[in-house]
């Protein structure tokens, strides 16, 4: 097994477009890493690079603390599984997960152990014998996945490998790459757009996004999916992670008789801010206040926060969101607000998981309030969030 370092990563093509700037991480021996973020945030340029498939104009590629920045893909003892699956259609399984080995002249003996002891592994042994064409989606996947496992690699590389895949399928498969990567214990650098697959897989995940100069940097936020969700480091992070998108929306902060209370702008609606060293900075100014859907509470009409006629409704079963407008300037999360920002006009569309039992009809209200100690907050300048 071996770490993944990358040292001052960066990548920008001919014609000027930046792809990958300023990218700094390791992924540990045998650990699992996922990178996540929109399209055009660098991750898939990223793993290609690692590869060796793609070439760096700035920084180092470390492979155990040796540089492998300009090594050839085929000696970096690497193994890819991709999207589209890659396998040969003309050859049965057995013959796609052994033609690696038989191009590196191994015996055949030891090839017929390796490629039936991963088909066991995979449950992949009663279809040896089938070509893809007669395979699922799935099986076609494990298939790949063979092909990477009965090369032995030190690390996995692999992008996107189950956004061809149905949802059910796509779930039962995440289980089972988590499983396998536990069991091989090889070091695995995973990208996907999913962020729900991002948190459910990753011991850390990197939130990266689309840089617009080479002064800047993708990554955004590296740890653990249980810290990215209770503590993004900003307004990017945060709106990237959690399903639903956490809502923001802005508040001016004021101190009466040493109570901290904010108002949310363009509306009447205030409430109280539990009192941090970090936002006493900010009395008297404006802040943006990130609201996870999940810590909505329907609550007696004495203590409402919001009450409006609800836009849309969600009954998922287990899980109902509803969707209403507050008239208060929506919040750009792509980028820092400028002054400009903080004085348009405009209405937010917030969005509150309740309880089944409360789902209401369009255009009912539901009177909310949130659990003020989880609310989160970030400077409306810079983007980053405000903490002790």
């Amino acid at each position: 097994m071996a770490s993944m370092t990358f040292e001052g990563i960066g990548k920008t093509y001919p014609d000027g477009t930046v792809a990958v700037a300023n990218v700094s991480f390791t992924v540990g021996d045998g650990e699992f890493v996922v990178l996540v973020g929109p399209s055009g945030c660098g991750k898939s340029t990223l793993l290609r690079m690692a590869a060796g498939l793609e070439l760096l104009n700035s920084g180092r590629m470390l492979m155990d603390d040796q540089d492998v920045t300009n090594t050839e893909p085929q000696d970096r003892d690497i193994a890819m599984v991709f999207q589209n699956y890659a396998l040969y259609p003309h050859m049965t399984v057995y013959e796609n997960m052994a033609f690696g080995l038989q191009q590196r002249k191994m015996p055949k003996d030891k090839i017929e152990r390796l490629v039936r002891e991963a088909a066991e592994m995979l449950d992949l042994t009663k279809y040896l014998h089938r070509k893809p064409g007669a395979l699922s989606g799935g099986q076609r996947q494990r298939v790949a996945m063979g092909r990477a496992i009965v090369r032995h690699p030190i690390a996995f590389l692999m992008d996107e490998p189950l956004s061809n895949l149905d949802a059910k399928l796509r779930v039962q498969m995440r289980a089972e790459l988590k499983l396998l990567n536990q069991r091989l214990g090889v070091t695995t650098l995973y990208v996907t757009h999913d962020q729900v697959e991002a948190m459910t897989m990753g011991d850390r995940v990197a939130v990266l996004k689309p840089v617009g100069d080479a002064g800047e940097s993708n990554l955004q936020q590296i740890d653990t999916p249980q810290r990215l969700y209770d503590r993004p480091a900003n307004l990017f992070v945060a709106g990237f992670i959690g399903s639903p998108a956490m809502n923001f929306v802005r508040a001016n902060l004021w101190e009466e008789g040493g109570i901290l209370r904010g108002i949310i702008s363009g509306t009447d609606i205030t409430f109280p801010v539990s009192a941090r060293p970090a936002l006493s900075n900010y009395v008297g100014r404006q802040v943006i206040v990130g609201i996870r859907p999940e810590v909505f509470e329907v609550c007696p009409d004495s203590e409402t926060l919001f009450n409006e006629p609800i836009a849309v409704v969600e009954a998922l079963g287990a899980d109902t969101f509803v969707f209403f407008d507050i008239a208060s300037p929506p919040v750009k999360v792509s980028e820092a607000a400028d002054l400009e920002d903080l004085r348009q006009g405009g209405r937010s569309r917030l969005v509150a998981r309740i309880p089944p039992a409360s789902t209401p009809l369009v255009s009912q209200r539901v009177p909310l309030t949130v659990d003020f100690e989880k609310l989160h907050w970030f400077d409306p300048l810079t983007g980053a969030a405000i903490r002790d």
